[in-house]
């Protein structure tokens, strides 16, 4: 499936060596890809985000699993922002319990499709809508939590 996503890492303190390998391809990795870092109008060392963009929804799974495996001397800093192709607005994963997880934003929900017959494909991660845009603005129907895909979009 091709869904195009943008991922933005935000965090403090030795994420400029955690975040090295990652800025290079490596096939050993479950997802494919590479970040690269932001830079920042004030100068090196002032800013600390890396983007990268996934042209297919296979090609980053496991990538939320290995940003949380990384050894983050300020893991509570750590922040990942995900805007995927059909999203209203960026979503926000903190690392809680040493898991990223996906933060409730105010006025927005993430919608799930129910779970497919089959797992031959990779899992989609939702869409997270805007849901204080006033009458008028689509809304898909939301699936029970039972009824969805248990796998890992990221």
């Amino acid at each position: 499936m091709s869904r195009i996503a943008e991922v933005i890492v935000l965090a403090l303190g030795n994420s400029d060596e955690v975040m090295e390998p990652l800025l290079r391809y490596d096939e050993e990795r479950s997802w494919s890809g590479k970040f690269v870092p932001v830079p920042s109008s004030l100068g090196a060392g002032t800013m600390y985000s890396w983007a990268s963009e996934f042209v297919r929804v296979g090609t980053r799974t496991g990538l939320l699993r290995h940003l949380e495996s990384l050894p983050w001397d300020r893991p509570e800093s750590v922040q990942v922002l995900i805007h995927d192709e059909e999203d209203d607005c960026f979503g926000l994963w903190m690392i809680h319990g040493g898991k990223l997880v996906e933060i409730p934003l105010p006025g927005t929900e993430r919608f799930h499709a129910p779970a497919p017959e089959t797992f031959e494909f990779a899992p989609s991660p939702g869409y997270l809508v805007r849901t204080d845009q006033g009458e008028g603005h689509w809304r898909p129907e939301q699936t029970p939590e039972h009824l969805r895909d248990p796998r890992p979009a990221w």
